[in-house]
């Protein structure tokens, strides 16, 4: 029977599956009062969140709390982003807060993400278009607030690091609705100068809503175009603006800025006495080695008795001319050689006979072309010859020179009694003529 009872364990897990299984509980965006909240440094915080009809039990990690850029307080109004559990042996249901920030600058902070994500696909944070710091300036610009911690901790930290450099300040809002123009302003005006070799913008620390105009496109768009390299201190080291960003180099405090910009004067005065001594000694190193090798070179022989720096060489190249002699006078022999076998193959091989038979042969063939042209020419003309009398046999002019003639009426030949009419005109061709006649009588064959 006790089977069908579950434990107090078994029920508690069992609800907890619940709200972890529950995709709606795994991220939950709240918004409440702080309630119960007493500060725990260095450790976990646990506090309340509540409105006017609930409350609900909250804990919120050292790891995820050391992020927040503000102090909690109590009563303090606050957005938070987190995951509801069940804490197993008290049997209550909790919100483990991932993150939190106070209530009413939640859209600010919305509105940064989204221009942060657009710049940052457009490119604008690249580190390929940062520019590099001059190492020695000479003209350093400051843009902000004219009565600000700021100025002074720039002015003290340059002036005790490199006073030699000029520090021009451009008085500045960094705080209001105005101030975001104002600072594009300054940043414009100190890069059509031309003539600063450093440029540092920032402010103090404060809100969101203080640091805003560092946030303002115009401003970060500004930084970017600019031509002077740009040092961004704005704000408290966990503080970080899009100026930030976009600058060429952030610095977390004013000092840090100056620090960036200038180096240390004595510093530098030293590596240059330095380098100056070391050069020294490696110049009076270098004229003691080439002395040393001059005096060396100066007792050689070469010096001395300069004729045995060629003689060698004078040897070798007399060596050389025989060589060469010996090597042409066999090259021509071996070549008259070669011309010798070449002038009695040439003449074994002279196609003067072959021409004159062939001319002969040719001077025959015209003979022989010329005879069977004449008398192939001769059978023609007997042949032709033979042809006209043949024909002029058979010519009718012959036939009517031996008595022979022919009827026509109309120029139609009549060639039976049936074609013509008694009492009709013929006319009869002769050899020499024609005569007209009429038909008397037709007489046909067989009558």
């Amino acid at each position: 029977m006790t089977e069908t009872y579950l434990t107090v364990t078994a029920l508690t897990k069992y609800i907890k599956h619940k709200f972890e299984a529950d995709p709606y509980l795994e991220r939950v965006f709240l918004t409440g009062e702080i309630s119960n909240f007493r500060m725990r440094p260095n450790a976990h915080q646990y506090f309340s969140l509540k409105d006017d009809k609930a409350k609900i039990s909250a804990i919120m990690f050292k790891g995820a709390f050391n992020k927040l850029k503000f102090q909690p307080e109590e009563g303090m109004k606050v957005l938070v982003i987190g995951r509801i559990s069940l804490y197993e042996p008290g049997g209550s249901y909790q919100i483990y807060i991932e993150h939190m920030e106070p209530d009413g600058v939640g859209a600010l902070y919305q509105a940064l993400e989204k221009r942060k994500k657009a710049l940052q696909e457009e490119g604008l944070f690249k580190e390929a278009f940062k520019q590099p710091l001059v190492k020695y300036p000479k003209k350093i610009a400051v843009i902000t607030s004219p009565s600000g911690a700021v100025v002074k901790d720039i002015i003290t930290t340059t002036k005790r690091r490199y006073p030699i450099v000029q520090l021009v300040v451009f008085p500045t809002l960094v705080q209001g609705d105005k101030a975001a123009d104002d600072i594009v302003k300054r940043i414009k005006e100190v890069d059509a100068l031309g003539d600063f070799d450093t440029m540092i913008v920032g402010r103090g620390g404060g809100s969101i809503e203080d640091l805003w105009p560092f946030n303002e496109e115009r401003v970060v768009r500004a930084i970017f175009e600019s031509r002077t390299p740009t040092i961004s201190s704005v704000g408290h080291e966990t503080d970080v603006t899009l100026a930030d960003l976009v600058a060429d180099v952030r610095a977390a405090t004013p000092t840090a800025a100056a620090e960036l910009a200038t180096p240390v004067l004595r510093e530098e005065i030293l590596k240059i006495k330095e380098k100056e001594s070391r050069l020294i000694q490696g110049m009076d190193n270098q004229i003691k080695h080439k002395k040393q090798k001059f005096d060396h070179l100066s007792e050689s022989f070469v010096f001395k008795q300069p004729k045995r720096l060629y003689e060698a060489f004078s040897i070798q190249l007399d060596t050389l001319n025989r060589r060469l002699e010996q090597s042409l006078n066999s090259e021509i022999k071996q070549k008259e050689k070669e011309f010798i076998q070449l002038v009695k193959r040439l003449e074994t091989q002279n196609p003067k006979e072959d021409i004159n038979l062939a001319r002969q042969k040719v001077n025959y063939l015209n003979e022989k072309l010329t005879q069977s042209i004449d008398l192939t020419m001769k059978d023609k003309k007997r042949n032709l010859i033979q042809l006209m009398t043949n024909l002029d046999m058979l010519s009718p002019l012959q036939t009517m020179l031996r008595g022979y003639s022919y009827v026509t009426i109309d120029d139609q030949i009549i060639k039976s009694t049936n074609d013509v009419d008694v009492k009709q005109v013929v006319n009869i061709h002769l050899s020499d003529g024609e005569v007209t006649a009429e038909i008397q009588e037709k007489m046909p064959k067989g009558e």
